[in-house]
């Protein structure tokens, strides 16, 4: 269970993070809608410590992670899979999903885990000595994301997973996220393609210029007037 708590950032005299509260219960999907510059991707990077928050609790199973180093977040099972994927191109992709099991030693529960990488991606094993770089955009980011799976995540936080995908990968991509998440790993989505995002999550929050301005469960965020309004592109 993750819940922050009145969590501010400051980039400067800016102040991207006003105090802002979030639940992600265990098994669930979650889901962060916004637009551009509303704090999204700054939620995520103070979770794991990218960036430092200047004020609130981001609370683990009842661990603050606040000042913990990003290598010791990850070894809780809290992962986040970046924007723009920033796998290894000039790695291979095995090497690529060997680096996501860098902390761990338990080598027959690794190989176990990549072939369940490459049973929800069999496109990655048939790749499977091909440089990362050479990768299809769709391609890097399921390779993202199985590097993000060799972790044993608990909570696997997603960055704008469908970002410059065509609509038959994105459709893939969050068909997968679902079987993730039915197979036992707790998801917390950060998106702009808010109809995907919320047609797959069990609770939605709605950014602002770092607030909160609307929360609910996904179904009922897409049927509320302001989001299909602001979100969904529609005028009625």
């Amino acid at each position: 269970m993750l819940e922050i708590r009145n969590l501010s950032v400051h980039y400067g005299g800016i102040h991207a993070l006003q105090g802002i509260n979030i639940d992600v219960p265990e098994g669930k999907i979650v889901t962060l809608i916004g637009a551009n510059g509303a704090g999204k991707s700054t939620t995520l990077r103070s979770i794991v410590g990218l960036v430092k928050a200047s004020g609130g609790t981001v609370s683990w199973n009842g661990m603050n992670l606040l000042g913990m180093q990003t290598k010791d977040i990850v070894a809780k099972g809290v992962v986040l899979v970046p924007e723009g994927r920033r796998i290894f191109p000039n790695l291979t992709v095995d090497e690529n999903l060997q680096l996501g099991a860098y902390a761990r030693n338990d080598k027959p529960a690794i190989l176990k885990d990549k072939e369940e990488i490459f049973r929800l991606f069999p496109r990655l094993k048939e790749r499977i000595s091909q440089k990362a770089g050479t990768l299809s955009g769709g391609e890097q980011q399921m390779l993202a994301v199985g590097r993000a799976m060799m972790t044993k995540p608990k909570l696997l936080m997603m960055d704008e997973p469908s970002l410059g995908l065509a609509p038959l990968v994105v459709k893939m991509i969050f068909e997968i996220i679902k079987t993730i998440n039915k197979e036992g790993t707790t998801v917390l989505l950060i998106e702009q393609n808010a109809k995907a995002a919320l047609e797959v999550a069990d609770y939605g929050y709605v950014l602002e210029t770092g607030r909160i301005i609307l929360e609910g469960k996904g179904k009922e965020l897409l049927a509320d007037d302001r989001v299909r309004k602001a979100y969904l592109g529609e005028t009625q």
